[in-house]
């Protein structure tokens, strides 16, 4: 059994909490599922640091918030910055620190029996809602040289990897157990992840994308799937597939999101 500590959508940027936010250990691995904050700001590093001094391994992947005010390319250049500075650490002696995962289109394998899958996901925009997510997401005003069309691309190609990833696994390692995280919501028509409040969102696509019909949804093997963007949390068990189904998101400061726990702890 592998227990993981899950929190997404803590939005350290605004305002700046990168020093402040305190993240008490309750199992041994720790998965920060997007928009933990800006990656421009030198503080965000700082923060992921000072946790991979309290988790044997720290999980990230990046949310729409972290290349705001740079660009998608930036974001990943330096996180992998980040992730190659921590290597010279150790070899410098440092070997208080945990372990490192950028999950970009990356699969680990926890132990002989869980393999974490980790992708940003992004969301596939409809039709109908195109213009309305074009002019009213933040993300197209403050994520340089990004497009409503380059974000669907994005997302067909995280949601391929996915699915050969799940399909490939199901083949050749049938005794694996597979743990999913993505920032965006892989549910679109299930009430408990859709909240009460906006129910019918005229920019929903922005956020959600319906993979019920997926290799990586239906894949038996897929036990649990945590996700973050929508600041409405849920935990719960899809019938169909028997996968728990998991968001903890504390959402903006000033506007939290109800029932966020700082020490969820999910266990495989």
């Amino acid at each position: 059994m592998a227990q993981l500590q899950i929190l997404s959508d803590l939005h350290l940027e605004t305002p700046s909490a990168y020093d402040v936010f305190d993240i008490s250990p309750a199992a041994p691995y720790l998965a920060l599922l997007g928009d933990i904050g800006n990656t421009k700001d030198d503080g965000y590093f700082t923060f992921i640091e000072t946790q991979l001094h309290k988790f044997q391994i720290v999980f990230l992947l990046l949310g729409n918030h972290e290349p705001y005010y740079s660009s998608w390319e930036t974001a990943r250049n330096r996180t992998k910055d980040f992730s190659k500075s921590l290597s010279q650490k150790k070899e410098q002696g440092e070997n208080q620190l945990g372990e490192f995962i950028f999950l970009d289109q990356t699969r680990y394998d926890l132990n002989p029996e869980i393999t974490i899958l980790g992708c940003t996901l992004y969301s596939k925009v409809t039709a109908a809602q195109e213009e309305r997510v074009g002019f009213g997401l933040n993300d197209f005003y403050h994520i340089e040289d990004w497009t409503v069309a380059q974000h669907c691309a994005a997302h067909e190609s995280d949601l391929t990897w996915l699915n050969n990833q799940v399909s490939g696994i199901s083949k050749a390692e049938p005794q694996r157990k597979i743990v999913i995280f993505t920032h965006h919501c892989p549910v679109a028509a299930d009430i408990r992840s859709i909240d009460p409040a906006r129910p019918t969102s005229p920019i929903s696509s922005g956020f959600s994308t319906d993979l019920s019909g997926e290799a990586c949804w239906t894949g038996p093997q897929v036990k649990v799937w945590a996700f973050g963007h929508t600041h409405y949390n849920c935990d719960f068990v899809d019938e169909k597939t028997g996968k728990r189904v998991v968001a903890n998101q504390r959402g903006y400061y000033f506007a939290q999101a109800n029932s966020f726990d700082s020490q969820l702890v999910v266990r495989v």
